[in-house]
């Protein structure tokens, strides 16, 4: 008895609730005055404004920069230096008689020994240096080549990050979809409860039923009413988390467009193969960054030419005796280490084994992108036939517990029976449910899985 008395208030509860308006409306009321969000609009926005995305396409952009910043050491380098300061003591230079040759009629120069002093007084250089580099030019364009493909494969990064943003888009919405789906089936059951709730308590002022008959049927209702609360909030809850993949507003309100329960469409396991191998985004980056890696080991390899640049420079001193005020110098400028222990030389091989594991990646990434692609593809015939399977059993128990209700009117079943058949129809509805959800998820899987970018 307590325990009824417990169900009792429990129902009572609910039922002022209700009245009060302090449950949520149904998805059909709510959904009237909301935005309908096509699946194609959803991925669009997400596309446009996902943070994730967002900052891989700055990645992009960082590394065109960089790019362009590399070129430039191709260009002549200027370089000036200006440099003031005052003499803590002075400078003095002393010419002895005759240090510049004696000659006839002359004597020596100069004719005695002279002193120059400079004097403690403010004194500046200025050093100025034009730097075209020549033999440095093969490595630098290898360089080049190696900052394109760093573009290229920050490109293929943003690519999976996208392919990964529309996989996540489809299936917060699928998800959506399943909640609303769970709703409406919910509701579906308080209204059956309902309707038995009436048919129990007519039964219990005819004097054929036990009040503890009603007392129960009010609890399952109750029970099943709070669990309709709880799918609301899981519905809010999603919602929120498709707002955010779409960078907007997560308390912006919409509706979904119903799509078809299961695709008929089938695609052949070979061509999804096929697909794969051409579109996947973790293959291209191994191509790239095998291509990288050669490019490493031929700079390492073009360490040993000469450094070789045309220079131009200019010395200019101010206010200091002696030295010439202006001083420029042509020239070619050779810089060579003929010796270094080695070190060229292990860079290089360390470049080579470089190289041999991103050929060794790339192996293994077409390795995992095939037994993803046929993983996903297995997965997507299972979640098909489980819809199948399960779709079939709630059509059989939702005719079951119609037979049931109708004969209990009749008066030709317990109530225990009716009860039971209700919770075999839930479950039943419930399993079908997350069938459709685990077939939408396992197809967004498998598209991802064939470098599908839509």
């Amino acid at each position: 008895m307590p325990a009824l008395r417990h169900k009792r208030y429990l129902y009572l509860l609910w039922s002022w609730m209700a009245a009060a308006g302090l449950l949520q409306p149904s998805t059909a009321g709510a959904q009237n005055t909301a935005e309908l969000l096509p699946l194609e609009t959803a991925i669009e926005l997400a596309v446009a404004h996902n943070r994730s995305f967002s900052i891989a396409r700055l990645e992009i952009e960082k590394s065109q920069w960089e790019e362009s910043q590399f070129k430039t050491k191709m260009m002549p380098s200027l370089s000036v230096t200006a440099m003031g300061s005052q003499l803590l003591t002075p400078i003095s230079f002393t010419f002895k008689e005759g240090v510049f040759g004696t000659f006839p009629g002359i004597g020596p120069v100069p004719g005695t020994d002279t002193k120059i002093t400079t004097p403690r007084q403010p004194s500046g250089f200025v050093l100025g240096e034009v730097s075209q580099p020549l033999a440095q030019l093969y490595t630098l364009r290898l360089g080049v080549h190696a900052q394109e493909l760093n573009v290229q494969l920050n490109t293929e990064k943003a690519r999976a990050q996208r392919q990964t943003v529309i996989r996540d888009v489809k299936q917060a919405y699928y998800a959506v979809m399943q909640s609303e789906s769970a709703v409406e089936a919910a509701e579906a059951g308080v209204t059956q409860y309902r309707e038995l709730d009436r048919v129990v308590l007519q039964r219990v002022s005819e004097e054929a039923a036990l009040q503890s008959d009603s007392l129960d049927v009010k609890a399952r209702l109750a029970d099943q009413e709070y669990q309709l609360v709880q799918l609301h909030d899981t519905l809010k809850s999603r919602k929120e988390y498709l707002n955010d993949l779409m960078g907007r507003d997560v308390e912006t309100d919409f509706r979904i467009e119903q799509v078809p329960p299961a695709s008929a469409d089938e695609v052949a396991l070979k061509y999804a193969e096929e697909r794969a191998l051409a579109n996947s985004p973790d293959i291209r980056q191994a191509d790239l960054n095998v291509r990288r890696a050669e490019y490493d080991r031929r700079i390492a390899k073009a360490d040993y030419i000469p450094s070789v640049a045309m220079v131009l420079n200019y010395a200019s001193p101010f206010n200091v005796e002696v030295l010439p005020t202006n001083v420029a110098a042509v020239g070619v400028q050779v810089k060579w280490e003929p010796w270094d222990w080695g070190r060229r030389r292990d860079a290089i091989r360390e470049k080579g084994v470089v190289e041999r594991q991103t050929r060794e990646r790339l192996g293994e990434a077409r390795s995992k992108a095939l037994l993803d692609v046929n993983n996903r593809f297995r997965k997507l015939e299972e979640a098909r036939a489980l819809i199948e399977v399960s779709q079939a059993g709630r059509q059989a128990s939702a005719r079951r517990l119609r037979e049931i209700t109708n004969r209990y009117e009749q008066r030709a079943v317990l109530l225990s029976d009716v009860l039971q058949q209700q919770a075999v129809a839930a479950a039943a509805t419930d399993k079908y449910q997350q069938a459709l959800l685990g077939f939408w998820s396992a197809q967004a899987d498998f598209e991802k899985s064939m470098g599908v970018d839509q």
